[in-house]
């Protein structure tokens, strides 16, 4: 659990909700019209700019964020150092005793499946890069849907507000209807603002970091598969790693 992004959201709203109810009646926030204009209007601009399937990407990527912490895996790295130790020393057979221990880890079991099979470990490292990219590319655009949509919200507030005051003025004869559309004017703009900058912007950023972060430790991954492959030295394989890692999380099998 990301706690970082659930405690910001939540400290967030509550903060305004708290504003809100220490200003005297907090059911004037509280508007129908309003809600239409901004939340309905947003969904509606941005699925015209984007398809229904990147949206729903987009929004499953959001919930993520929630839940997902890109940090490197320690274990999983030094099984692979291990790893490729077995492969110099016992061949193929050494990398088939290793590989239970990566259950979890279904990217790097795949990839270690691909020097098993004897493909050859350059292409394989191709491959587990334009699969890096291509998850990049689904990261980048599911950002995109959610800044499009925080840059939609605030408009959608200020369209609110000309219907508002668009209403009032037809009718300013009667008393009664001008304070509801006063109200209109000003809530849509409010709804927009609190969407755009306090929820689609802040996860947009969020799901960017922790894509870059993802693809970070997928690439040293990728990285020790293909020097597995290659039979490649475990104490060179670490250096190369280390030269990755921050020092905090630098592996230190081989002195």
């Amino acid at each position: 659990m990301d706690f970082a992004t659930l405690i910001g959201l939540i400290a967030a709203f509550a903060l305004v909700a708290l504003a809100v109810l220490l200003g005297g009646d907090a059911t004037a926030f509280f508007n129908v019209r309003a809600a239409l204009i901004v939340i309905g209007g947003t969904f509606a601009v941005t699925l015209i700019s984007f398809r229904m399937s990147e949206i729903s990407t987009a929004f499953s990527a959001a919930w993520r964020t929630l839940k997902v912490v890109g940090s490197h895996d320690t274990a999983t790295t030094e099984n692979l150092l291990h790893m490729a130790d077995a492969h110099r020393k016992e061949g193929i057979r050494g990398v088939e005793r290793h590989l239970p221990k990566l259950r979890q880890n279904v990217f790097v079991k795949q990839a270690i499946s691909l020097i098993i099979d004897g493909i050859n470990p350059d292409e394989v490292e191709q491959m587990l890069n334009s699969e890096l990219s291509a998850r990049a590319q689904k990261d980048v655009r599911s950002a995109q849907v959610l800044r499009r949509a925080a840059e939609v919200a605030p408009a959608m507030g200020l369209i609110g507000t000309l219907v508002g005051l668009v209403q009032m003025l037809a009718d300013l004869n009667d008393p009664t209807q001008i304070a509801p559309a006063m109200a209109v004017a000003l809530i849509t703009t409010f709804y927009g603002a609190i969407l755009g900058n306090m929820l689609f912007a802040p996860l947009a950023s969020k799901i960017e970091r922790n894509s870059q972060e993802e693809n970070a430790k997928l690439f040293l991954y990728a990285t020790s598969v293909a020097a597995i492959g290659r039979q490649e030295s475990p104490r060179r394989l670490q250096m190369v790693l280390n030269s990755m890692l921050p020092p905090a999380e630098q592996i230190r099998l081989y002195n």
